[in-house]
Order: structure tokens, then C-alpha cells, then sequence
């Protein structure tokens, strides 16, 4: 059994890969902020693919000692784990100078440190597993500088240096890191923005290039995937 764990998955790119990752017959477990939505997936998942167990657990991993508690709730009940995908995240636009207060510290926390500490506290059921991969869910605002980036595309840029970090730490354990930056996909946080589905992403295109990079040969690893909307970024 592949056993998988999926940060910021009850909607979105998270929700995808923990569905791809159940079609393909692993076991997952995800966490978030909202509990009575990822109860309704758990019924669903579980009802779709019996034969696997689905965790879920709701916290805020902007908190070191969250992501602990969440480790610690996995790790009693998965023996060890293959698939760590870093994907919680939130997106605030505003330009340096002009953002409120705390922006910097806010989108650090959870776009970063929950990555850090989660992969900290996982590390030694990770390394249990013949295939460890950790995916980050960086960005293409972790490449470039874009207007009204702000502090999001700091804690983005971030995010790639840690992935490229944690790769160099691992290659003597044979575990895979990949940093995956994905241009405009849709998902709820482009509701009511009057931008056409079709113009951008679909969820399920990050989903399964993920899968497409876990399944090759234990040799080799893709360091960084690049993904944008074939018409370009908005």
C-alpha cells in the first residue's frame, strides 16, 4: 500500500491530488481548516474507494505545534509514508510597501513554515518508505516578480529555496523532492473573478503530472515542473 499525505486538501489543487491519489489506490490523509468539508469528502472517498483509509484532520498549520499534533494523528496510524505533498497555502495580493501589517508574517506561516515543520516532523516516517517523494506546491510567482505579488510571491520564492534545500539533504536517503509551479488554475479562489474556466488550468492537470512524476523509475527524479495556461499568464 502507497500511503499519502495531502496538506490544504478539501478543495483545489489538494482535493485533486488526493483524489488522483485514491484513484490510483493509495491511502490518504489530508488536512485543512475546514472540518465539515472534508467530513463530506471522507464519507464520499470512503464510499468510492473502500479498500483504502482516508484520514482527515482539521487544523491550522500556520502553528508549528499543529503541525506536530497532525503528524503525530498520522503517524499512529499509517506505518510509514511514500507521498508528502506541501500544499497548504493562501493567496493575498498587495504590493510591499503599501500591504497591511503582518501581511509578510501571515503568508510566511502558512505558506512556508507549514511546509517546513510538517516535513520535519514526517521526516522519519518518510524515510520508512522504499519510495519517498515530497512534492511543494510552489509557484510561478516563486520564479518571477509579478505585480501585486507582494508578500505572497516572498513566502513563494521561499518555499522553492527550502524545496531546493530539502532536496540537497536528501539525496543520500533516496528521497525524491520536487517543487511544482503552476501558473492560473481554477479553483475557488477564482470564483465570482469573472475569469473564464477555460482560460486558465484545471486542477486535475496538476493532479496528474504529480502522479505522472511519482510513477517514474526509482533513479530518477523531476527537480521542477513549470505549468502556466497555454494562452500565458493573466
Amino acid at each position: 500500500m502507497v500511503y499519502a499525505v495531502v496538506t490544504g486538501g478539501s478543495q483545489g489543487i489538494g482535493q485533486a491530488i488526493a483524489e488522483k491519489l485514491l484513484e490510483q489506490g493509495c491511502s490518504v490523509a489530508i488536512t485543512a481548516r475546514n472540518e465539515q468539508k472534508m467530513r463530506v469528502l471522507q464519507a464520499d472517498w470512503q464510499v468510492r474507494y473502500p479498500n483504502q483509509k482516508v484520514i482527515v484532520y482539521a487544523t491550522d498549520l500556520g502553528k508549528s505545534e499543529n503541525c506536530a499534533a497532525f503528524a503525530t494523528h498520522v503517524t499512529a496510524q499509517f506505518p510509514h509514508i511514500n507521498i508528502l505533498v506541501n500544499n497548504a497555502g493562501t493567496f493575498l495580493p498587495g504590493n510591499i510597501t503599501e500591504e497591511p501589517e503582518g501581511r509578510l508574517e501571515q503568508l510566511m506561516n502558512t505558506n512556508l513554515y507549514s511546509a517546513y515543520y510538517v516535513t520535519r516532523f514526517l521526516m522519519a516516517v518518510v524515510k520508512k518508505a522504499d519510495s519517498g517523494h515530497i512534492f511543494n506546491m510552489c509557484s510561478v510567482a516563486s520564479l518571477k516578480a509579478y505585480p501585486n505579488g507582494g508578500s505572497y510571491s516572498i513566502s513563494k520564492y521561499a518555499l522553492l529555496g527550502f524545496s531546493d534545500n530539502l532536496r540537497e539533504e536528501l539525496r543520500s536517503d533516496r528521497i525524491k523532492v520536487t517543487s511544482i509551479c503552476p501558473g492560473a488554475t481554477y479553483s475557488p479562489s477564482w470564483e465570482g473573478s469573472g475569469v473564464d474556466p477555460k482560460r486558465i488550468m484545471e486542477t486535475k492537470d496538476i493532479a496528474d503530472i504529480l502522479w505522472s512524476c511519482y510513477s517514474l523509475g526509482y533513479q530518477a527524479n523531476v527537480e521542477q515542473i513549470v505549468m502556466r495556461p497555454v494562452a500565458g499568464d493573466l
